[in-house]
């Protein structure tokens, strides 16, 4: 990115997109559809007379989709930013407002433009996991909560067959059943029509405690296990990597992990050591072994969650199912 000459930040909302050129210092705002992207190619071009750009804006989810597909159907550069990042390389800033925040980006755009690696867009079918994915925890969420007031009024009726409001209960939890259902089916379609997904699939499926929702979890997450070069990266990214917090000669604390992660990835992942603690002898005696050498217990979950993280990529690298290895030891 370091032979382009100009940068242009933008800042995405629900309805409008506000954008800013570093060099040409100009700023303009757009509507959030195709129309306003047109628009701001043409104001882009005529405001740096033709030299090369590349565009940076955050990642907002929906609101940013339509702009980063927009760009990538015309070929055009851009880099889809994390806000986090962005925010802290931004130092003090007291006021807030769209421009501010389009040309903050610039700036960020335009001092890292050397370590910023062009972005690209996620094939269809990976973009519909996700939000199939997204979608079905949500269900989930709202079934629990459902199953939760059921249960409370059940205490306090006598006769819950024939209150109205319980069997209105059943129903909606009925009812989110099937969708939950519906939604997992098209799931498992997505996956299976895919060759690598399917054999990565079936590779994750043969580990214990890796059920139906973390590997297709961990597909998404990994872009099918092509987004991270090895385990520890995505160890790091979803929060289970401990790193070290040392200055000086006086601090010296224990490695711990960072706060910042992927918080649903890191929690599935805890769900899923639970269970290869109960069902992998190997993971069992390691947990046990780590608990006898004064471990905590959360530490010692931790040290499973990456094992099942190193696991998963091993399969998938190998492109052979795990294998027990005491199964097998004379």
């Amino acid at each position: 990115m370091k032979n382009y000459k100009e940068v242009v930040g933008i800042d995405v909302s629900k309805k409008t997109i506000d954008a800013y050129c570093y060099q040409a210092q100009v700023h303009k705002e757009f509507k959030n559809d195709i129309v306003g992207y047109k628009s701001l190619l043409n104001w882009v071009l005529k405001s740096t007379k033709g030299v090369s750009v590349f565009y940076c804006f955050e990642n907002t989810g929906y609101y940013s989709l339509k702009l980063a597909l927009y760009l990538n159907s015309q070929k055009i550069v851009y880099v889809e930013e994390s806000p986090l990042k962005i925010k802290r390389s931004s130092g003090i800033v007291k006021e807030k407002t769209d421009r501010l925040d389009a040309s903050l980006i610039a700036r960020y755009g335009w001092i890292y433009r050397e370590e910023l690696i062009p972005s690209t867009v996620k094939s269809t079918t990976h973009l519909e996991l996700g939000r199939l994915l997204a979608l079905r925890d949500q269900l989930v969420r709202n079934n629990a909560g459902l199953k939760g007031t059921l249960k409370e009024m059940k205490v306090f009726l006598t006769s819950s067959t024939t209150d109205a409001g319980c069997i209105s209960l059943k129903r909606s939890i009925d009812y989110l059943s099937k969708q939950v259902k519906a939604i997992e089916i098209r799931i498992e379609e997505l996956i299976f029509d895919d060759v690598s997904m399917q054999k990565n699939y079936e590779l994750l499926s043969s580990l214990k405690g890796v059920g139906f929702v973390v590997a297709c979890q961990l597909i998404y997450h990994t872009g099918n296990f092509t987004r991270f070069d090895n385990w520890r990266s995505f160890s790091s990214y979803c929060g289970t990597a401990p790193f070290a917090h040392e200055s000086g000669t006086s601090i010296k604390r224990r490695k711990q992990c960072h706060y910042l992660g992927d918080r649903k990835m890191k929690s599935l992942l805890s769900m899923a050591s639970i269970s290869a603690i109960q069902h992998d002898s190997e993971l069992r005696i390691y947990y046990k072994r780590k608990l006898a050498e004064g471990k905590d217990k959360m530490l010692a979950i931790n040290n499973v969650r990456n094992k099942l993280i190193a696991r998963a990529f091993a399969v998938v690298k190998r492109g052979t199912p795990y294998v027990v290895l005491q199964n097998y030891a004379a």
